[in-house]
Formats: structure tokens, C-alpha cells, sequence
């Protein structure tokens, strides 16, 4: 999805399809959160590709009846999950390092990341989480034992 993420950033216009032979939620939940207009399975593809072309092309997102459940199902478990369940390894890592008092620059040399990468995910983290600032991010950390108070 890394991919799919460069090239919106490059350039945020295309409408990328996602052709794949993975079916699990998560596979599919990361395609359409990177930005991805439409997920397709590859033992599907051949009969829906020409009806997805022209939905992405006419600006409209296009999820077959399999992926459309998958989708439901995924939402709807997450909305009686915790906050700190949908976070990643890497964004729990970077959660952990802003804890510790590390500058974006710091928390780069350490993960092989640059600062404007660490930049970009402190600020998905505090989306994510429903806080507006540093503080409240430390907060989070602290009140689900991420970071010991000392």
C-alpha cells in the first residue's frame, strides 16, 4: 500500500485499482485507507474489470458484492473497537519514541524513516486517535500503558 500512497502523493489525481489475490479485511481496509477507488480479486477480475474501469473512470469507487462485504464487516467490527487496536506496529513505535521526548528528526535516524515520514505519522496518529495535540498524544500513551507515567 506504500506504493499505492507514493503515487497519490505524487499524484493525487489517478485513480488507482487494486488487482489482488488477497481477500482478507485487512489487505483490503489498508488499499482503500491508502487511497485505492477500487479492490479487485484477481479470480474475479475478468468478469468485473471493464464495469470497474468505467466506474474509477467516471470518478466513482467500484467494490464487487464479496469486497463490499468484506468492507461492511470491517467497519462495523471496528466501531466497538478500542482506538489503540487500529494502530500499527510502526505508528506504535513512533507513539512510543514522542513519549520518550524524541524530535521527528531523532525518531527518523532511529526507524530508517525521514522526518517529514515521522511528521506524517504523528499526525495520522492524532487523527486516529481523536487528539489535537502533543499532549494529548502522551496522554493516550500513558492511559493505555504504551508509556510508563514517571
Amino acid at each position: 500500500m506504500a506504493v499505492t500512497r507514493q503515487v497519490l502523493a505524487a499524484r493525487p489525481t489517478m485513480a488507482i485499482v487494486i488487482l489482488s489475490m488477497h481477500s482478507s479485511a485487512q489487505h483490503v481496509m489498508q488499499a482503500l485507507e491508502a487511497g485505492a477507488r477500487s479492490y479487485l480479486l484477481k479470480e474475479n477480475a475478468g468478469r468485473e474489470i471493464a464495469e470497474t474501469v468505467r466506474a474509477v473512470h467516471l470518478g466513482r469507487r467500484h467494490l464487487s458484492g464479496r469486497i463490499a462485504e468484506i468492507v461492511a464487516e470491517s467497519i462495523s467490527n471496528r466501531r466497538g473497537a478500542r482506538p489503540i487496536d487500529s494502530l500499527s506496529n510502526r505508528e506504535r513505535q513512533i507513539l512510543k519514541l514522542v513519549c520518550d521526548g524524541c524530535s521527528s528528526a531523532e525518531i527518523g535516524r532511529i526507524l530508517g524513516l525521514s522526518p517529514k515520514t515521522v511528521d506524517t505519522y504523528r499526525s495520522r496518529l492524532m487523527q486516529k486517535l481523536q487528539v489535537a495535540d502533543l499532549a494529548g498524544l502522551i496522554k493516550f500513551a500513558i492511559l493505555h500503558g504504551l508509556t510508563p507515567l514517571e
